[in-house]
């Protein structure tokens, strides 16, 4: 197995996030960022599963917070991978070369590195449409538990998991 970097965990919903009050969101993201920064990752990412029709969340479209002083938590309620993926094309600079490199940098920053690890609160027969770049080369793992459920011994086991896996960037056996 290679290194842990990034975690990136996919769950809830908007009208599930705007019912968590900012002092329960510090408490998870602290917690959750503690988990994966003993596992040796520096970033974790919290999306949302998908939006609710016609409710958008009051969260900010990116917030910060910084756990264990070791890993930095990025709190992303974007639902629409589709809507993620052109804001990240506007953000490109003019002039900079359109790569998976250039496109990563600005659809994860300010982390500097795509996830290893996806995790996903729900069935493991239907993808979230929030993601869409995450999909290529992320190892993933499904739980079957709630966002309202969510804690770090849920991560902790989705890193266990990642733990025994032979990841092959896309490449085949052989």
């Amino acid at each position: 197995m290679g290194s842990l970097a990034h975690v990136m965990i996919v769950a809830g919903t908007s009208r599930q996030w705007d019912l968590v009050d900012d002092d329960q969101w510090l408490e998870q993201a602290e917690a959750l960022g503690s988990v994966v920064a003993a596992a040796g990752g520096s970033w974790v990412t919290v999306r949302a599963y998908e939006g609710d029709d016609g409710v958008t969340t009051d969260r900010p479209r990116r917030e910060l917070v910084v756990a264990d002083g070791r890993c930095t938590v990025i709190i992303d309620p974007v639902s629409d991978g589709r809507e993620r993926f052109a804001e990240a094309m506007r953000r490109l600079p003019p002039g900079v070369k359109v790569d998976e490199k250039s496109v990563a940098g600005v659809l994860y920053e300010p982390a500097d590195v795509e996830p290893d690890l996806v995790l996903i609160l729900g069935p493991p027969t239907r993808l979230p449409p929030s993601l869409v770049w995450e999909l290529a080369y992320g190892e993933l793992v499904f739980l079957p538990v709630g966002f309202d459920e969510l804690g770090a011994e849920h991560v902790a086991s989705a890193l266990d998991d990642y733990s025994t896996r032979r990841r092959r960037f896309g490449g085949l056996d052989g």
